[in-house]
C-alpha cells in the first residue's frame, strides 16, 4: 500500500448563499483545492464528490457527473464518484479517495464535498435530514435529529451528571472559535447565559445546541507522498483511516451514550497510524449537537467515558488545552453543509498542521484528527494526519 498525502486544499464561505448554486460552490472550492496543490485539470485521474442529498435539496441527482461536466472535465472522460453516507458523506469520500491512492489505481484525486441545503424551507430540510435515520422506528412517528440527540443526551446526563451548563460550553468555545474563522457560517462569540438561555429545541438541546442548515463546498487534493515534494512543500500525510457501523435505530444499540461506530473506526485509524489518542495535537470531531461532540472525545479515547462534558467545563478541549477540539468552530459555528462536512474537517487539519490557520493556530501541531459520523452513528469516519518534516 502506497502512502498517502494531502498536497492541496479548498473550501468556501459557509452559510446561505442565495446567489450560488451547487455545482457554483462545487467548482469554486475544486478550483481553490487544485491552485493550492499546483496542478491542472490534465493531472487528475479521478473525482470522487461527497453528497448527502442534492435529489430533494435541489431536485439533482447524478452529482458527481454534474461537477466533473461543469470542471470542463468531461472531454477527459476521468471518472467521477458520489459518495452518500448522510452526514458522513464527505469523511467516506475521503476515505475512498484515500483508497484509491493507497491502492495504486490512481495518482492525482480531487475529493469534494458540496451541499445547498437552503434552497428548500427549514421543515423540509428537516423532513430531508431525518431520512438518515431508521424510517420505519424513528422518522415515521415524528422523531427528528434533535429529539433523537436529545435522548442520547438526557441519558448521559442521568448515567455520568452531564450537565447542561457543560453542552452550553461546547456551544460558546465552539462560536469563540469560528469567530476566528474568514470562512465559517457564524463569526461570533456567545456568552454562557445566551446559551442557556436559547429557545428550546429538544430538552436538553437549545438553540445553541444545534448545528445550522448551511451552503458549502470543500475539496483537497490526494498524491502518493513520493509524488508530494513535485507540488508542494507542505504534504500533509493520512497516516490512518478508520470506517465502521453501527445499527441504524438508537433502541437496537446496546449504550446510546457511546457510538460504536467511533470506538471502532478510530481503533483502526490509530493502528494504522501507529500512535495512540494522547498523540493527537488538534481534532476536528462532529458536533452536530453539542452532546456530540461530548460523546465523541470519549469515545475517540480522548478522555474516560463520562468525562467528556468534565474536560470541556475544565477548558481542556480549548486551543491551548490538552486536546484542541474543533477549532474551525465546529459543525455548530463553522456549520453543517452535511455532504461538505468531512472534507471541511479536512481541511482544517491541514491548516493547522502547515501553521496556517491564523488566529485559531495550536501551537506546535503535527498529528491532527478529524471524525465525521452519519446520522447518530450508524456509519463513522476518522482519519489522522501528519505534518511531513
Amino acid at each position: 500500500m502506497r502512502r498517502v498525502a494531502i498536497i492541496g486544499v479548498g473550501t468556501t464561505k459557509f452559510g446561505e448563499l442565495w446567489d450560488k448554486s451547487l455545482r457554483d460552490i462545487g467548482i469554486e472550492a475544486g478550483i481553490k483545492a487544485i491552485e493550492d496543490a499546483n496542478i491542472s485539470g490534465s493531472d487528475i485521474d479521478a473525482i470522487y464528490v461527497g453528497n448527502m442529498s442534492a435529489g430533494n435539496f435541489i431536485n439533482q441527482e447524478h452529482v458527481a457527473a454534474l461537477i466533473a461536466d461543469y470542471a470542463g472535465l468531461a472531454k477527459r472522460h476521468i471518472p467521477a464518484t458520489r459518495v452518500e453516507s448522510a452526514c458522513a458523506s464527505g469523511g467516506l469520500a475521503l476515505r475512498h479517495g484515500f483508497m484509491a491512492v493507497a491502492s495504486g489505481i490512481h495518482d492525482i484525486v480531487v475529493v469534494g464535498g458540496a451541499e445547498k441545503m437552503t434552497d428548500v424551507s427549514g421543515a423540509d430540510a428537516t423532513a430531508t435530514l431525518i431520512m438518515a435515520a431508521d424510517q420505519e422506528w424513528e422518522a415515521f412517528v415524528g422523531m427528528t435529529f434533535p429529539g433523537l440527540y436529545a435522548m442520547m443526551a438526557v441519558r448521559h446526563m442521568y448515567e455520568y451528571g452531564t450537565t447542561k451548563e457543560q453542552l452550553a460550553m461546547v456551544a460558546v468555545k465552539n462560536h469563540r472559535n469560528g469567530a476566528l474563522n474568514p470562512n465559517a457560517q457564524f463569526r461570533r462569540e456567545i456568552d454562557l447565559d445566551t446559551a442557556l438561555n436559547a429557545p428550546m429545541i429538544a430538552y436538553p438541546l437549545g438553540l445553541y445546541d444545534c448545528s445550522p442548515v448551511t451552503d458549502g463546498a470543500s475539496a483537497v487534493v490526494l498524491a502518493p507522498l513520493e509524488m508530494a515534494k513535485k507540488y508542494t512543500d507542505t504534504p500533509i500525510e493520512i497516516i490512518g483511516s478508520g470506517q465502521a457501523s453501527e445499527s441504524l435505530a438508537l433502541h437496537d444499540r446496546e449504550d446510546i451514550c457511546t457510538m460504536k461506530s467511533t470506538v471502532f473506526a478510530a481503533r483502526e485509524a490509530y493502528k494504522m497510524a501507529g500512535i495512540m489518542p494522547s498523540d493527537v495535537d488538534v481534532a476536528e470531531v462532529h458536533d452536530c449537537f453539542t452532546i456530540n461532540e461530548i460523546i465523541a472525545t470519549e469515545d475517540l479515547g480522548f478522555f474516560k467515558k463520562g468525562e467528556g462534558g468534565k474536560a470541556v467545563e475544565e477548558g481542556l478541549t480549548e486551543r491551548d488545552g490538552e486536546i484542541p477540539v474543533n477549532t474551525s468552530g465546529g459543525l455548530k459555528a463553522k456549520g453543517h453543509p452535511v455532504g461538505a462536512t468531512g472534507i471541511a474537517q479536512a481541511v482544517e487539519i491541514v491548516y493547522q498542521l502547515r501553521g496556517e490557520a491564523g488566529k485559531r493556530q495550536v501551537d506546535g501541531a503535527e498529528i491532527g484528527l478529524a471524525h465525521n459520523v452519519g446520522g447518530t452513528g450508524a456509519t463513522a469516519v476518522v482519519h489522522i494526519m501528519r505534518r511531513v518534516n
